[in-house]
């Protein structure tokens, strides 16, 4: 939750705080020690004169919004106003908002961007800005009731945007709106809006409402067949083109992530083309595009991000742009990069939810084939590995192994049926996506609802087997590297077939489902990925337990014979630390090497430049160790 928004006249500046809450009174003397739990909940008294709490309030629980906000519980918007020296809160907002911004980037509930499995993430981009003639606020405001529900990552929450004053509702009722961007002329307001509920993380529509004259109120695009959808869960801060009649966007795009430009008119078409199109650079971030001066960053796996600009031409001409360098990173070397398309077994879905999916391999130049693999597929569940820079899967390069970054079904950038196509199959079909058996003829993958071995036979290319026959691998060294979600499938692949890999590094695991029900912060995305229906009022039966359990790793984990590193951080929200710990004493009881570090400060992403650093050298040094490289 922040914002920074100047007004049109640049005397008033809008901001997010938290509201305060009176401090503890200190305690006297004469206190009599455990008093003030003796008090009965009706004795409870207000707070002082001084500010400070009375006895009975001091320990009463603050809802939070859970991962990475863990300091935020109750919003308000407040103005600075500079002519008269006086701050002031936003009054008018609805009891049952929480109004304000998040910060999110690519990651999902089941992902954290470590050093090495990182995704990025995106700027801090404010949602509550001034509406034209600085005569009221539009900003974006999250339902708190009946509790709060944690946010970071998650697209798919109930919010809207609401202008003040007075308070009007300018978004679907039962939708998740967020983001929204004021035209430079002050008659269109541009903002994205998904479903509620389902996948944390979707494809999302492109809304417009306009106050133009001969402009339709309302209104949203339709793509074109050749679009795979919006993913971008936040809008450039300075997106529209100083006509105020198009906007420049990013968005992944199967295994690459461009800069769209939207079409002219009052309708404000779909995407009509790509600003990257046919680059080598594999990512296209858009900066801001203000005075139609697009600045934007481009990278690939092995090229760190470089500052670009291009002035945007006029409505029809937007093709070719002059991209100019302004800061140009070089070439790593001894690193390489290719996408090997991947395709999915169609046995339990449309032929929609089936296309081809991609991986990225890395590989080093020397000329020391075959090289061991390293095998990440990535957490969320909906993310995704576009083929940007980070700098530890290049680094992992530079030491001589080469690195597969898995895209199955369900992760973003190819479709809204991909994405929906894993609700229920998690702990199967990601699974199979990233590694089908040797044994071509008749592989095998855990069950959901008997938990038994149920055989296939999938004919088609996925990732890892499809590698080892079209690349110098050597399959003999293989090691799986996976945060989160990722971690989830990691620890499945090693019960599947004990004998495969070699090594596994892994951070903020997912092994225990029904575990995560009283400890998580989303605690209705563990029903929602099992297809199983969720609600504020729901508690878990037998049935829902007993599913769980069965597409949870930690019940095949006698089957693990992989030395494991673990990485967790104690403040994680997201998925308890305590995962870990219970699969670090199964391991540690049956003899399998295993390590387990834990950071005191670390949350789910394990961020920080020390952290990271610690994290990136441990796993590097076991993956070295166990793999004989």
């Amino acid at each position: 939750f922040a914002c920074l928004a100047w007004s049109h006249s640049e005397t008033r500046l809008l901001y997010v705080a938290e509201k305060s809450r009176p401090k503890p009174r200190p305690p006297c003397p004469w206190d009599v020690p455990g008093a003030a739990g003796m008090l009965e909940e009706d004795e409870d008294e207000e707070v002082g004169a001084d500010g400070a709490v009375r006895q009975g309030e001091r320990f009463v629980y603050h809802e939070d919004w859970g991962e990475a906000l863990s300091t935020r519980s109750v919003p308000v918007l407040c103005a600075l106003d500079l002519e008269g020296s006086s701050i002031s809160v936003l009054e008018g907002v609805p009891g049952h908002l929480s109004p304000g911004q998040v910060r999110r980037g690519c990651r999902g509930p089941g992902e954290a961007a470590g050093p090495a499995w990182g995704c990025g993430m995106s700027p801090a981009v404010a949602q509550a800005l001034w509406s034209p003639g600085d005569r009221g606020v539009v900003f974006v405001g999250w339902w708190h009731e009946p509790f709060r529900l944690g946010l970071t990552a998650c697209s798919n929450r109930r919010w809207g945007a609401d202008p003040l004053p007075p308070t009007e509702l300018l978004s679907a009722e039962h939708s998740a709106a967020c983001s929204p961007r004021l035209s430079p002329d002050g008659q269109r307001l541009l903002y994205l809006e998904g479903a509620l509920g389902g996948p944390h993380r979707q494809c999302l529509r492109l809304h417009m409402v306009s106050r133009a004259p001969g402009v339709p109120g309302r209104a949203h695009p339709v793509p074109p067949a050749a679009f795979a959808g919006l993913y971008a869960d936040t809008l450039p801060l300075r997106c529209w083109a100083a006509d105020s009649r198009r906007a420049v966007l990013g968005t992944p795009q199967r295994s690459r992530t461009v800069s769209p430009g939207d079409g002219a008119g009052g309708h404000l078409r779909a995407p009509a083309c790509s600003l990257s199109p046919g680059l080598p650079e594999g990512c296209w971030e858009l900066l801001t595009l203000q005075w139609d001066l697009l600045v934007a960053t481009c990278s690939a796996p092995h090229r760190p991000p470089s500052l670009v600009v291009a002035e945007l031409p006029p409505v029809g001409r937007e093709l070719p742009l002059d991209w100019v360098p302004v800061e140009d990173a070089p070439i790593v070397p001894g690193v390489t990069w290719k996408t090997l398309t991947v395709r999915p077994p169609c046995s339990w879905q449309s032929p929609t939810a089936c296309g081809e999916r991609e991986a990225l391999l890395l590989s080093p130049t020397d000329s020391r084939a075959p090289h061991p693999l390293v095998v990440c597929p990535h957490g969320g569940p909906h993310a995704v590995f576009d083929a940007r820079w980070r700098p530890g899967m290049a680094a992992l390069c530079r030491l001589g192994f080469a690195v597969l970054l898995v895209n199955y079904r369900g992760s973003l950038g190819f479709g809204q049926a991909s994405i929906s196509s894993l609700l229920s199959r998690v702990g199967e079909q990601d699974v199979a996506d990233t590694q089908v058996s040797s044994a071509a003829s008749g592989c095998c993958w855990w069950g959901a609802a008997d938990g038994v071995l149920m055989a296939g036979a999938p004919r088609a290319q996925l990732a890892v087997e499809q590698a080892l026959r079209s690349e110098p691998l050597d399959p003999h060294r293989l090691a799986l590297l996976a945060g989160s979600h990722g971690a989830f499938i990691a620890l499945h692949l090693l019960a599947r077939e004990p004998e495969r890999y070699q090594a596994c590094a892994l951070r903020s695991p997912v092994s225990n489902l029904p575990a995560l029900l009283g400890t998580s912060d989303i605690p209705d995305w563990r029903y929602t990925s099992l297809g199983l229906p969720y609600s504020f009022e729901r508690v878990p039966h037998t049935e829902d337990v007993a599913t769980m359990l069965l597409r949870s790793p930690i019940v095949h984990a006698a089957r693990v014979r992989t030395p494991v590193l673990l990485c967790v951080g104690a403040r994680d929200r997201r998925v308890s630390p305590t995962q870990a710990l219970e699969l670090y004493r199964v391991l540690r009881a049956r003899g399998v090497p295993v390590r387990l570090l834990w950071y005191p400060a670390g949350g789910h992403a394990l961020t920080g430049a020390e952290m990271e650093a610690d994290v990136f050298r441990n796993c590097a040094r076991w993956l070295l160790r166990h793999l004989g490289h």
